[in-house]
């Protein structure tokens, strides 16, 4: 069994005339181009140690590029929307040619705690790099893509609502100890924008249709983090009462079809989710996270 998740990417809001009407023109760093770079080391320094000290992971080295035929990078996601950048290596003349794709890390991750032997509560870490063709670009979406991916053994009684939200909060204790950090080293970065919430909340995709039932998906996760500006929305993929899932997730991905009970007793699915943050700068939220069990 595995837990598992990557860290930082974010939603585009889907169109320029969208982003053009939305985001603000009028923003202004708060650090000149130097001191950005300095602050971003520091806080990527301190997800990374931290991480690995609060989950019991290990940092490994992730491929650039796996062969087609390994079969790493299959479903992406469920509708087929995103395929892998692939490309043929001649290798020697075409006497020996390899075709390639760069790697997405996913299912990776899961072949390599095999590889190194992780037993039960322990897992690995990457900082993954790789390039998304399909993506819409904006604020939040490169084409080139950095980011943390881990992964970790777990037991089948691990397998529970209690276990993901122990798991989710570790990370957040991580994230919020990264801010403090940063603004630790830059107090100017305190003097505009309010700090994250020591604590998070959790949500299921389901409450949030109920809270907002006319709104389309992108606008509920607008909506919801501006009253709790840290939330976790639990069970992402599957089919809501409105007929749809909250967004789709790959069936190879996190696990967002186990049935589970709400702690007020409705039946509910899913052993996944995201970690989301009210943006003061753009005013909409902001993924941090995608994981599940």
């Amino acid at each position: 069994m595995n837990a598992k998740g990557w860290i930082w990417q974010g939603l585009g809001i889907g169109t320029y005339e969208e982003i053009e009407r939305i985001l603000p023109n009028d923003y202004h760093p708060l650090l000149d181009p130097k001191e950005t770079q300095e602050a971003v080391f520091a806080v990527k320094n301190y997800i990374e140690e931290n991480l690995c000290r609060e989950l019991n992971l290990m940092m490994v080295q992730v491929p650039l590029m796996v062969d087609v035929e390994s079969g790493v990078n299959d479903l992406l996601d469920r509708d087929g929307s995103r395929t892998p950048i692939q490309f043929h290596i001649k290798n020697d003349f075409d006497k020996h040619p390899i075709d390639a794709q760069v790697v997405q890390a996913a299912k990776w991750k899961r072949v390599a705690l095999r590889q190194f032997g992780m037993l039960s509560g322990e897992g690995i870490c990457t900082d993954m790099r790789a390039v998304r063709k399909d993506y819409f670009l904006d604020h939040d979406h490169g084409a080139y893509v950095d980011q943390w991916d881990w992964e970790r053994t777990i037991s089948h009684e691990d397998r529970n609502l209690d276990y993901l939200k122990t798991t989710v909060r570790k990370i957040w204790k991580v994230l919020k100890g990264a801010e403090t950090h940063v603004q630790n080293l830059f107090p100017m970065l305190k003097a505009k924008y309010p700090s994250l919430p020591e604590e998070i909340s959790f949500i299921h995709a389901e409450d949030i249709l109920e809270l907002y039932p006319d709104m389309p998906r992108k606008e509920r996760e607008t909506a919801t983090p501006q009253k709790n500006p840290a939330l976790f929305i639990i069970g992402i993929g599957w089919t809501l009462k409105d007929g749809y899932p909250h967004e789709m997730r790959a069936a190879d991905y996190d696990d967002w079809v186990t049935e589970t009970v709400s702690e007020d007793g409705r039946p509910m699915h899913g052993l996944n989710g995201d970690i989301l943050v009210w943006n003061p700068v753009t005013m909409r939220r902001h993924e941090l996270s995608s994981m599940g069990i």
